[in-house]
C-alpha cells in the first residue's frame, strides 16, 4: 500500500515533526513533545493537521433517508448547519465506524476515521443502490485543521470575519477564507473548546502558516491527540469501538436511537440496550503501571474483561485506563489488571477522567 501525505506534509518536516504511518498517511506523531503539546491544548491553543480524515458526501432526493439507514443516531432532527455524532454499524450491532454528520444546504457530509475511509466508502456504496442518492468520496479534495484549546476562539476570531460567539457546539457554517469557501465547525476531540476548518489545500496551508507564524499557535501531533481524547474518555476506533464491539457496549447507547425508520443494526442494538453483553468502565490504577490495550482484568481471581486504552494521564498525573467488562461493577470496586504478568490493583472510577473547568 502506498503511504499518502497530506498537503501540509512539507510544513510538518519544516517544523521538525517526528513522522509515523497512521491510517495510510505519513503523519506527525509529535513536534516539541507529547507532554508539552498536551499542555498547550489544555492551557492555551494548538492546531492539528487532520487532513487524513475521510469525507463522503451524500446527495439526492433520499439523502436523509439513506443517512438514517446508515447510522444509529437520529439525523432527522438536524437543523441546517447542525452536526451529529453517530456510530455506523453492521446488522449484528458491531461497529463499522464512528463519524460526524454535517447537514449542509444541499447534501450531507460524513466525516469518517482515516484508517476506515476506503472500508467505509465501500460499505456506503454497497447500500446506496436501494436509495435515490449519489455518494462521493471527496477526501482527497479536502484539508481539515482542528484548532483546539481554551484560547481557540480568541485566536480564530482574529482571522475570521464571523462572530464565533454565535457558533454553538456541534454547529457549522460556511465562511470565506483566503478567497475560498470553507466550512467552519465547533466540535473537537480533546475535551476542550475547539473548531475545525475544512477547505481546499490552499486554505489549509495558508491557515496553518498564519496560525503558527503570526499567532504563535503550537502544532500538535497524534500523540497528544490520543492523550487528550483519552483523558476526556472519547472513543477511538480500534480501541473502544471495533467490528466486534458495539456502541452500546462502548458506553454510547445515547447515540443509539429507537427512531421510526429501520437502520443497520437496529434490532441487535435496541436489544443490547436492555441487557448489554459488556460495559465500558473507567479505571484508576491503585498500583502504578500502564494498563495497555488487551491486558486482562480480573475480580477475585476470575477474568471479567479487557483493557481498551490506558496511559498516564498528563493533566491528572495518575495512571488510568478504559476497559470492557462482562458485568456491572459499582464505582469504587477494586479489580486487578495483568500488567506483563504482574497483578496491579485498579479502582473503578467515573468517566470522563477530565472535564474542562
Amino acid at each position: 500500500m502506498t503511504i499518502q501525505q497530506t498537503p501540509l506534509y512539507g510544513r510538518h518536516e519544516a517544523w521538525g515533526a517526528r513522522l509515523v504511518e497512521f491510517g495510510g498517511f505519513l503523519m506527525p506523531l509529535q513536534y516539541a513533545g507529547i507532554l508539552e503539546e498536551h499542555r498547550a491544548v489544555r492551557t492555551g491553543v494548538g492546531v492539528f493537521d487532520v487532513s487524513h480524515m475521510g469525507e463522503v458526501t451524500v446527495r439526492g432526493p433520499q439523502a436523509l433517508d439513506f443517512v438514517q439507514f446508515l447510522i444509529t443516531n437520529d439525523a432527522g432532527k438536524l437543523a441546517l448547519g447542525q452536526v451529529l455524532y453517530s456510530p455506523m454499524c453492521y446488522p449484528d450491532g458491531g461497529t463499522v465506524d464512528d463519524l460526524l454528520v454535517y447537514h449542509r444546504h444541499d447534501h450531507y457530509l460524513l466525516v469518517v476515521n482515516a484508517a476506515n475511509t476506503d472500508k467505509d466508502f465501500d460499505w456506503i456504496e454497497q447500500h446506496a443502490g436501494a436509495f435515490e442518492v449519489e455518494v462521493d468520496n471527496v477526501s482527497a479534495r479536502m484539508t481539515q485543521l482542528a484548532v483546539q484549546g481554551p484560547r481557540a476562539q480568541a485566536t480564530l476570531s482574529r482571522l475570521l470575519s464571523v462572530d464565533l460567539n454565535a457558533l454553538n457546539f456541534f454547529r457549522s457554517l460556511e465562511v470565506e477564507l483566503y478567497g475560498e469557501q470553507a466550512l467552519l465547525s465547533r466540535t473537537g476531540y480533546t475535551g476542550e473548546d475547539g473548531f475545525e476548518v475544512y477547505g481546499p489545500a490552499a486554505v489549509g496551508c495558508q491557515l496553518w502558516d498564519a496560525l503558527l507564524d503570526e499567532y504563535g499557535v503550537a502544532p500538535i501531533g497524534l500523540g497528544a491527540r490520543d492523550s487528550l481524547r483519552f483523558e476526556a474518555c472519547l472513543s477511538l476506533y480500534g480501541h473502544e469501538l471495533e467490528r466486534d464491539i458495539s456502541p452500546v457496549e462502548a458506553g454510547l447507547k445515547w447515540a443509539v436511537k429507537d427512531k421510526p425508520c429501520d437502520y443497520l443494526g437496529k434490532r441487535a442494538l435496541l436489544s443490547q440496550k436492555q441487557n448489554p453483553p459488556r460495559r465500558l468502565v473507567g479505571l484508576k490504577m491503585v498500583d502504578p503501571g500502564v494498563a495497555r490495550q488487551g491486558y486482562a482484568l480480573s475480580l477475585k481471581g476470575k477474568r471479567i474483561g479487557t483493557v481498551t486504552s490506558g496511559m498516564k494521564a498528563p493533566t491528572l498525573g495518575g495512571f488510568y485506563a478504559l476497559a470492557l467488562v462482562e458485568r456491572a461493577l459499582e464505582l469504587g470496586t477494586v479489580v486487578e489488571v495483568d500488567v506483563r504478568g504482574k497483578a496491579k490493583r485498579a479502582e473503578i472510577v467515573p468517566r470522563p477522567f477530565y472535564t474542562h473547568p
